[in-house]
């Protein structure tokens, strides 16, 4: 039957395709089924895998296209906030362009240069009949914008007598239309504390009284820092270098580059900490649990207070070469603790004692009173700020209160009337 079928197929006139036969005989009922058509059958299923896989590989392009543009929007947006400082609500500085800033600069001029760091350079400056520190960002030197956006956001929060005030900000392009970045500062005219401790000059003296005051203003703005600013941060960086002292020998902190702000644990906020890593210090007052990899904390802020306080009753840099194998300044001081720290002590601060011993006729009694009420306590604040383990470490509000006790000790201002 199959063989008379076939036949049919391409013969259509045979059963009922002519139309003279139409009318008077019925149509051929015979279908022609898809077994009948093999080779036309296999070509539409071809045709059908053919554009599916089309489709499905646009498809595909398509969402990887999707996936692309939209990570490079989000890209492009956290490198936006990272060069944009957070806006704040208490945004009120003045506007200056780089024009102002060179011209209060007389152009840069290596005359006003004060200082150079890691990021950028400092110049002096008069802006509105003001003299000013004008800190301009080197951003070709990785890091450098990233420091600007950390000082503005942490200054922006911060408000201190011992924490160095910023004027305003230059956010801007320069002649050449190079990206230019700048705080401005009150500018402090006596130096750091580092010019102080490490004169270069036989003018700069600092007194016992002087190093209690300074060790006072400093501890008192690192205990602000912690425990009473809105929100608490780490300096990260405090060194001599880093502390300013005014006119009146009043302390300032100052650079807040590498500054972070503390997020609180599941306890107290003594405890609170960063998980931030990266972080850079100056070796010699840097925390050694950083260097393991720990997580940033108030407590190193501390341990460079405590390396401070050490260098500055001591004289010596914790960088010292006599310093190596294991043998720091901190175990110089306390191989000496209590009985020979005389011995230790800043040539010229030792002088001082002395001419406190031989200038008053009780001078032995009182030199005694002044070793044991005012230096004994503050070698002693000393140490127990260096500590090595993080957790045996002075919280800087404990401190506070105990420099605090120094300072209102009446053998303090004996010191201060002979000098």
């Amino acid at each position: 039957m199959m063989r008379l079928m076939n036949p049919l197929v391409s013969n259509r006139g045979l059963y009922g395709g002519d139309p003279e036969y139409s009318r008077c005989l019925p149509s051929c009922a015979f279908q022609v089924t898809n077994n009948l058509v093999p080779k036309a059958s296999k070509k539409s299923s071809k045709m059908v895998v053919i554009i599916s896989v089309i489709i499905t590989i646009a498809v595909l392009i398509c969402f990887c296209l999707l996936v692309i543009i939209l990570y490079q929007l989000r890209r492009n947006k956290r490198i936006t906030n990272l060069h944009t400082p957070a806006p704040s609500r208490n945004d009120n500085y003045k506007k200056i362009s780089y024009s102002d800033i060179a011209k209060a600069t007389a152009g840069f001029s290596s005359e006003n240069l004060v200082g150079s760091g890691s990021f950028g350079s400092v110049y002096k400056g008069m802006l509105d009949n003001q003299a000013v520190a004008v800190k301009v960002f080197n951003l070709e030197h990785h890091g450098a914008l990233r420091s600007f956006n950390s000082e503005c956001k942490s200054l922006r929060n911060i408000r201190h007598k011992n924490l160095v005030g910023v004027i305003t900000l230059c956010s801007s392009l320069d002649f050449k239309g190079n990206e230019f970045k700048s705080l401005l500062f009150e500018y402090i005219p006596n130096g750091s504390l580092e010019e102080w401790i490490h004169p270069k000059s036989p003018g700069k003296k600092l007194s016992w009284a002087d190093g209690i005051y300074i060790a006072m203003d400093v501890a008192s703005a690192l205990s602000y820092l912690h425990h009473h600013c809105g929100t608490p941060m780490i300096h990260c960086d405090i060194k001599p270098s880093n502390i300013l002292i005014d006119t009146d020998m009043t302390a300032l902190v100052s650079d807040f580059g590498l500054a972070k702000f503390l997020v609180a644990s599941h306890s107290t906020s003594a405890e609170m900490s960063t998980t931030l890593h990266g972080l850079k210090g100056t070796i010699g007052y840097i925390a050694p649990e950083y260097a393991s990899g720990s997580t940033i904390s108030a407590q190193g802020d501390t341990y460079s207070y405590g390396i401070v306080l050490l260098e500055m009753l001591t004289g010596k840099r914790p960088t010292d070469a006599m310093f190596k194998d294991g043998f720091n300044i901190r175990v110089y001081v306390s191989d000496a603790f209590p009985g020979k720290i005389i011995e230790i002590l800043d040539p010229s601060m030792f002088e001082e004692l002395k001419c406190l011993e031989s200038n008053l006729g009780n001078g032995n009694d009182l030199l005694n009173m002044v070793m044991e009420k005012c230096i004994i306590p503050l070698v002693r604040v000393g140490l127990a700020c260096s500590k090595e383990a993080p957790k045996d470490r002075m919280r800087m509000e404990d401190v506070a209160v105990e420099l605090s006790k120094i300072k209102q000790n009446p053998y303090l201002g004996s010191i201060s009337l002979v000098f």
